[in-house]
């Protein structure tokens, strides 16, 4: 395979101005806050916390027996 050096040649004007934009800046945009806890995570605990209150026995009852 041959390697082509000169694929684009460069072109200065003869007359006129040339303007070079070469300042390259950072550029800040606002943080991103993420949450702590994804949404999915969020919801499997409230079904865990949910199936643990209807698995507990209601209060006053007295424990079940040997």
């Amino acid at each position: 395979m041959q390697e082509r050096k000169d694929v684009f040649r460069e072109v200065l004007p003869k007359q006129g101005q040339l303007s070079v934009e070469d300042t390259v800046s950072m550029v800040l945009c606002k943080p991103k806050v993420l949450p702590l806890k994804s949404v999915t995570l969020e919801k499997l605990e409230k079904l865990q916390r949910a199936a643990l209150e209807a698995a507990r026995p209601p209060e006053g009852t007295p424990p079940p027996g040997p």
